[in-house]
């Protein structure tokens, strides 16, 4: 029974540090992750502006669903990381797309910027992030277990792969 309390003890007070760290960290940040790929401009816009087509190619899209309403274009990703709505907030083809997480309910948000750019034949994409975490738990733990650049790293390579 003596170390069942020290076990409980000791997650109690790991959990509080990792709670306490979290709250000292800001609660936005910025990342980026940048990548050059074979296919052009044109045609690399056409693969990250076709949501229809993700579930395809990201292994954490599932399904998608298109929201219908008078705003920006919305859709929803079913997928590993539950259910995230998302819109365009800016779409200038096929240089910058600006897409945000319009889910207030979310203990994150946040949007990301695609920069495409010509570079050799083919095209340099930069995502960046500006992110916010609203649980102090999981800002600790984004900060120094997952990193902020996880899910654009993963985005990137998933998108390498579909490009070839």
């Amino acid at each position: 029974m003596k170390w069942i309390l020290i076990v409980v003890g000791v997650l109690a007070a790991l959990a509080a540090l990792i709670a306490i760290v979290g709250w000292s960290l800001p609660v936005k940040h910025v990342a980026s992750r940048q990548r050059t790929f074979a296919a052009s401009p044109d045609v690399m816009w056409r693969i990250i502006t076709d949501v229809d087509a993700f579930p395809s190619w990201r292994s954490d899209v599932k399904r998608v669903e298109w929201v219908a309403n008078a705003g920006p274009v919305t859709w929803v990703e079913h997928g590993s990381s539950g259910r995230i709505t998302f819109s365009i907030d800016a779409s200038d083809p096929p240089r910058r797309l600006v897409t945000r997480i319009a889910d207030p309910s979310l203990p994150f948000g946040g949007n990301w910027t695609y920069d495409l750019a010509p570079s050799g034949g083919g095209t340099q994409l930069t995502i960046t992030e500006n992110g916010e975490i609203y649980n102090p738990v999981f800002r600790a733990l984004a900060r120094f277990v997952f990193g902020y650049e996880a899910t654009m790293t993963a985005y990137l390579d998933a998108l390498g792969r579909k490009v070839g």
